[in-house]
């Protein structure tokens, strides 16, 4: 019987040991899948700034361009009317995105802006005393580097969702990820182009072209 009493208090011995293992296991995976999160919500937060940074350049080209004579008032009208979607996509500035089509909407918005802009600027080459003042000089500069600044950003926030994804669908966190709310979060899509940015640099002082 003392023997019986001995095996049974060793294998109660080992079973708290295991729960003790598998609990510190447990607590280290949950504590990772915080932090990968919490890292998809700190590169959300810096693809909305230079999104945001973007947005706040775009009144001030308005300006300087609307201020040509005879300039395309229907392609000013185009970009603002763009740059005014983007307001109205309404996603939560504290966290990343956690809806696919949210994430969705507010990436097409983006887009329609990007492809609005980059007519904006076809058109400006029409005008060089327009493109050789150093206010727009100085607007296309900014405008660049926030384009190029964009890419990477798209780029670091993807990659950071890989990582989460990826670590809540591997063991032992695909067992318990979704009880602690810990669910899949979306990309953003590759669009046909989108790994360059916008052309928004121009050829001063180059003479146009002629017809032969």
């Amino acid at each position: 019987m003392k023997k019986v009493l001995i095996i049974l208090a060793g294998l109660f011995a080992l079973f708290l040991v295991f729960v003790v293992v598998v609990g510190l296991g447990a607590a280290g995976s949950y504590n990772h899948l915080v932090a990968l999160s919490q890292n998809v919500d700190s590169q959300w937060a810096q693809v909305q700034t230079v999104y945001q940074r973007r947005a706040d350049l775009i009144p001030n080209l308005v300006s300087t361009v609307s201020g040509e004579a005879n300039f395309e008032k229907s392609t000013l009208t185009e970009i603002t009317q763009a740059r005014a979607s983007v307001g109205q996509v309404k996603i939560n500035a504290n966290s990343a995105p956690n809806d696919p089509a949210t994430l969705a909407a507010f990436d097409q918005a983006q887009g329609q802006l990007s492809s609005a802009l980059s007519r904006l600027m076809v058109v400006v080459e029409r005008y060089p005393t327009l493109t050789a003042t150093e206010g727009f000089r100085e607007l296309q500069a900014e405008l660049e580097g926030t384009e190029n600044r964009i890419s990477v950003q798209r780029q670091d926030f993807n990659t950071a969702v890989q990582g989460y994804n990826t670590a809540i669908k591997s063991f032992p966190a695909v067992f318990y990820a979704g009880l602690f709310n810990f669910h899949e979060k979306p990309y953003f899509a590759a669009a046909p182009g989108a790994e360059t940015a916008p052309k928004v640099q121009f050829n001063f002082g180059a003479a146009p072209a002629t017809n032969p």
